[in-house]
């Protein structure tokens, strides 16, 4: 996700979970036949500039492993808490994983969740 418009959507007007690390955000369209779009926020609250480039690879790589768990026309926005910088990759995706289950987001056959 890169538009400003699209975070706004899915940020305000999708449902939220929240976990130790990360809050997710996801605001389903049924209607859209696009693929689902994944968008990341990390401030500066998360560390300094390489600390938050690493946690944004990490979610990145956590969520490209799972994608399949996203219906198409989803918008979901993965918004990194402070504590994530010092989460593994393995707890990222176990935060993830408990957040989209509270939202009852079902795993599609075939995912690593």
């Amino acid at each position: 996700m890169r538009r400003s418009a699209d975070f706004s959507a899915a940020v305000r007007g999708g449902r939220r979970s929240s976990s130790p690390t990360l809050v997710l955000h996801v605001r389903s369209r049924h209607d859209c036949p696009e693929t689902p779009r994944i968008g990341f926020v990390v401030s500066k609250a998360v560390g300094n500039s390489v600390t938050r480039h690493r946690v944004v690879r990490r979610l990145r790589r956590v969520c490209a492993a799972d994608l399949g768990r996203w219906q198409s026309g989803d918008l979901v926005v993965v918004r990194a808490l402070p504590t994530a910088a010092g989460a593994t990759s393995d707890q990222l995706a176990d935060d993830l994983s408990r957040a989209a289950a509270r939202l009852r987001v079902p795993t599609a056959p075939g995912s690593t969740s």
